[in-house]
């Protein structure tokens, strides 16, 4: 049998990103079917504008997470770099090729950091999340008047003569209707995007993970638990030590 060696991959820093990003996940896609199935659990308007608040609250975490994130992404340790998450460089194709036919043959190749196909379901995550950081931004300003977009939102909206800072959410007599409906049309696509990238995020986690569990199970390596304790016993020399 061989040897088992602990190895430290996940700093502190990347350990803390990924939980604190997993719970406003969590959060985000509950609040969210709240407020898009307000009309069938009878939600008042006053309760959809609650649960738009605290949803773009939450958001604003998760924009912040990311925005640490990517920085780190240039500074953390080697398995925090950009080089380590995202797929491509030198003898990456040739590495995911070997690396699905070890796994379909039953003898995995090990990794520290992201296995080859893990890179292009984090970085399609990675892209997910950064179209719904966009995209809740713009609608937290044309719908609650909130920054980082708000304070410009309501000077478009804003009836004649009033005062954009006193502008309410759901305040119809507040706005001029012309200026309304072109910042209406101008926020659609934002809503469509911010949707779609909501659906598609739910089967990319998803698949993160059965694949983390199903990589668990075959390969060992505690990938897990690493999450969080920052370190992965292998019994094999990892590809990427």
């Amino acid at each position: 049998m061989s040897e088992l060696k602990t190895y430290t991959v996940w700093d502190p820093p990347t350990r803390l990103f990924h939980w604190i990003n997993a719970i406003c996940a969590v959060l985000l896609v509950v609040v969210g079917y709240l407020i898009l199935n307000a009309r069938t659990f009878e939600i008042p308007r006053t309760g959809s504008l609650k649960l738009k608040t605290v949803h773009t609250w939450i958001g604003y975490v998760f924009v912040v997470n990311l925005a640490i994130r990517i920085v780190w992404a240039f500074v953390g340790n080697r398995y925090a770099r950009w080089r380590a998450i995202l797929p491509g460089g030198r003898g990456y194709l040739s590495a995911l090729g070997s690396y699905i036919r070890a796994f379909l043959s039953r003898r995995p190749e090990h990794y520290l950091g992201h296995n080859p196909l893990g890179r292009l379901s984090v970085t399609a995550m990675l892209l997910l999340i950064a179209v719904l950081a966009i995209s809740g931004l713009v609608l937290a300003g044309t719908d609650l008047f909130y920054p980082p977009l708000g304070h410009w939102m309501a000077q478009w909206v804003a009836a004649p003569g009033l005062d954009p800072a006193s502008l309410a959410p759901n305040s119809p007599a507040m706005y001029d209707k012309a200026s309304f409906d072109s910042m209406r049309a101008f926020r659609k696509p934002f809503i469509l995007a911010h949707l779609y990238a909501y659906y598609a995020l739910l089967v990319i986690v998803s698949m993160h993970i059965v694949g983390a569990v199903v990589s668990e199970i075959r390969e060992g390596g505690n990938s897990i638990s690493a999450t969080f304790t920052g370190r992965k016993i292998l019994s094999e020399n990892p590809a990427d030590a």
